[in-house]
């Protein structure tokens, strides 16, 4: 045999399906039919008419041969479900691109100040409720007892404030030695304008009984008048006589014998007892005794 002619029996020619579409009797099948299209082979020449061999099944009849599919590309006839009218819209679209928007904080900030309103609403009423239990408990008791500590105050305890010290009226004090009350001369600081006179006399004397909560030194007020002259008197405490006499002026500048124009006061040290004391004006040899006597009152000292 020579190059481009094998033969008309070569086998790499003949098609090895021939019998399933060739006639019975012959080779190149009945006319008309399937295989008979291509005519009657010839000897030395291929067969090139044949219908190229495909798998069983993978032929469909009446539809246009598909394109060969390629693996990682998108056929140009695909069009995704959700694209089409009525197609599947239940899958999810792509986030789109940017940053998310910010939510709204009021809800959140709302939602904080409820919580922290209950929280405090909660102890308030757990504070009142205690505190009436403790209330409860307590009741009944009079004050701290043995072993129960006792928190002592922020505030000091406040000093007692001294109380009004004694204030007498001359005409109320224990009279004398020709010592006496009268009302003529117009002045005298007393309630009913009572004071005492006659004082003049030796030996005239008017006690004062005095008491205080304290032992110590006061001064002693004592409230007169002169007929616009100097005067004096001796006084004794608790039956001690001083040695300096009170003295009387006429502090008020009176001119003399204007009695109701010499009104005025003066005062002394006297020491004093816890309890009751007696303070007494008299006058005594060398006195100057030409005065009236309204009211005593002590001050400290």
């Amino acid at each position: 045999m020579t190059a481009g002619n094998n033969g008309a029996d070569t086998p790499e020619n003949d098609d090895p399906f021939a019998y399933l579409y060739r006639s019975e009797g012959g080779e190149g099948g009945a006319p008309g039919s399937a295989g008979a299209g291509a005519g009657t082979r010839q000897p030395g020449i291929p067969r090139t008419s044949y219908n190229q061999v495909r798998a069983v099944g993978q032929r469909q009849y009446g539809q246009p041969p598909q394109q060969p599919t390629t693996y990682g590309q998108q056929n140009a006839h695909y069009a995704a479900p959700e694209t089409l009218p009525g197609g599947d819209r239940t899958r999810s679209a792509p986030a789109p691109d940017g940053p998310e928007p910010r939510r709204s904080r009021n809800g959140l900030l709302i939602g904080a100040v409820s919580v922290v309103a209950v929280v405090c609403i909660g102890i308030g009423v757990a504070m009142l409720t205690n505190g009436k239990d403790s209330n409860d408990t307590e009741a009944g008791k009079s004050g701290p007892t043995a072993g129960d500590s006792v928190k002592p105050g922020d505030k000091k305890p406040s000093k007692a404030k001294p109380g009004k010290l004694p204030k007498e009226e001359a005409g109320a004090m224990r009279l004398d030695g020709g010592a006496s009350t009268a009302k003529d001369v117009p002045g005298a600081r007393t309630a009913n304008g009572t004071y005492v006179a006659g004082m003049n006399t030796p030996g005239a004397a008017a006690t004062w009984t005095v008491d205080v909560t304290k032992a110590g030194k006061y001064k002693l007020w004592v409230g007169y008048g002169v007929p616009g002259k100097d005067a004096n008197l001796t006084m004794a405490v608790n039956d001690k006589p001083d040695s300096r006499p009170v003295n009387m002026e006429n502090f008020a500048h009176a001119p003399e014998g204007a009695w109701d124009k010499g009104w005025t006061k003066t005062w002394s040290y006297v020491q004093l007892n816890q309890g009751t004391n007696t303070i007494k004006l008299s006058c005594e040899s060398g006195n100057q005794c030409d005065v009236n006597l309204d009211k005593l009152w002590l001050a400290r000292g």
